[in-house]
């Protein structure tokens, strides 16, 4: 249920939050004047603005590895705190895109031993190799991902409703919501349609600031759908700006109620952090690489 869980948490959020918000949904203006008075940016130009700078993040995400510290705090039906672990990764760039290289190097603070380490390392390696030569699988995906950021102009409701300061940055709020009464086709698509959120947009740089979830129905999560996870679960990720050129991940959340077939399997409590991003440099024969020093 765990791993379920942080796929939920944190990938399918940030999967929400950017498709959501840039694979052009309508938009509808603020009914009211935001807080300081001022008019808010035009939306349909605002939101393609955002959209070109995400995908700029994306190019420049593949020059980095960096620290992710996942802290899950797992508590009974009554609150009650059953257990605590942390996992700590390095995260590399991988030679098949949009795939991240987690290398597991300690567990609740106690380093993984070389052995372990070198055996991750083989089977990344063989990965690697297998998705080098799957080339029908890559196409499969990406028609699929196609096809619901497409179903996404049907979902949602998006809307520009003022401003809001979050971490000295002056910042849009933008809300998004499933439409009423639309049916959804694709399979992401019946996910996002499950899901409501607002994100806070930077002004001047047209990034991805903060982003909140909200599931509004239970959703069946892992293989065959066995873990459901309950109304009202709720999850966020935050991101700040690297060596004053990228917007990246600092931190995630995500927290909620589950059931595994019919027993309630309790509340989990999971935190993200990521930290020490630095350019990532790696030969065309190898597969993890050294990082260079932190840029200036």
């Amino acid at each position: 249920m765990a791993r379920s869980l942080r796929c939920a948490g944190f990938l399918e959020a940030t999967l929400i939050a950017l498709i959501a918000l840039v694979a052009g949904a309508p938009v509808v203006a603020a009914a009211n004047p935001d807080e300081t008075g001022g008019p808010l940016p035009e939306t349909n130009a605002f939101i393609e603005e955002v959209r070109q700078n995400l995908r700029s993040d994306r190019q420049l995400l593949e020059q980095y590895t960096f620290t992710e510290k996942r802290i899950e705090r797992r508590m009974d039906g009554k609150g009650r705190l059953k257990k605590v672990k942390s996992e700590t990764f390095e995260v590399y760039p991988s030679l098949e895109p949009g795939k991240m290289y987690r290398r597991l190097v300690a567990r609740d603070d106690v380093p993984v031993a070389e052995r372990e380490l070198a055996a991750q390392d083989r089977k990344q390696e063989a990965r690697a190799e297998r998705a080098e030569r799957d080339q029908a699988a890559r196409d499969t995906d990406r028609l699929e991902e196609e096809r619901v950021v497409e179903e996404i102009r049907h979902i949602y409701d998006v809307a520009l409703v003022g401003r809001e300061t979050v971490d000295g940055h002056s910042t849009i709020l933008v809300t998004f919501a499933p439409k009423p009464g639309y049916q959804a086709v694709t399979r992401g698509g019946k996910f996002l349609q499950k899901v409501a959120g607002r994100a806070w947009v930077d002004e001047a740089d047209r990034q991805l600031v903060r982003v909140e979830l909200t599931l509004l129905d239970t959703l069946g999560v892992g293989p065959a759908g066995v873990v459901r996870l309950q109304k009202g679960t709720s999850s966020y990720f935050h991101r700040r700006k690297v060596n004053g050129e990228i917007w990246l991940p600092a931190e995630a959340r995500f927290t909620g109620a589950a059931k595994v077939l019919l027993f309630f399997g309790g509340r989990v409590d999971t935190m993200f952090e990521y930290s020490d991003y630095r350019k990532f440099s790696v030969s065309t024969d190898s597969t993890v690489g050294t990082p260079e020093p932190p840029a200036n």
